[in-house]
């Protein structure tokens, strides 16, 4: 049976940049490992559902609440690994940060956190399917939503 984890790919706009160039994705860079930097994210607990385990990981792992999140309606990516030996699948949703003011929390889990553009996101992520899903939320969010 594979690890289950759930996560959001969090977003901010910027009020004072024209779209879609006031976009910025949160990445959080891992205190353990090779410190890689990935979005908010971690494993389904026993009895509890995919979408409250993205929110609980994301105000344990960011300091992010749902009072702080709008979700954003219609993507859901499902990306599929190994991590040592072991197949794992995480679920990532595509999240607004409500206020992009609002302060980033890092938990022990990680050393540190950038709200980055895509580029510098799919850079920073380094992993193909992360790549992958930063750049299917951007299209999403320029296609589906508008950039706003």
């Amino acid at each position: 049976m594979a690890l289950r984890a759930c996560g959001f790919i969090i977003f901010r706009r910027l009020a004072q940049r024209s779209p879609p160039d006031n976009i910025e994705y949160l990445l959080l860079q891992t205190s353990y490992g090779e410190h890689h930097w990935t979005p908010p994210k971690g494993h389904v607990d026993p009895g509890e559902d995919d979408l409250t385990t993205a929110l609980r990981e994301t105000r344990e792992e960011a300091g992010l609440g749902a009072e702080h999140l709008r979700v954003v309606d219609g993507f859901l990516q499902e990306l599929r690994y190994q991590v040592r030996g072991k197949d794992k699948e995480v679920l990532y949703w595509l999240a607004e940060l409500r206020d992009p003011n609002v302060a980033v929390t890092l938990s022990e889990e990680h050393q540190d956190y950038r709200w980055v553009k895509l580029e510098e996101a799919c850079r920073l992520a380094k992993y193909k399917d992360m790549q992958d899903t930063l750049q299917a939320a951007q299209n999403y969010l320029e296609t589906k939503e508008g950039a706003q």
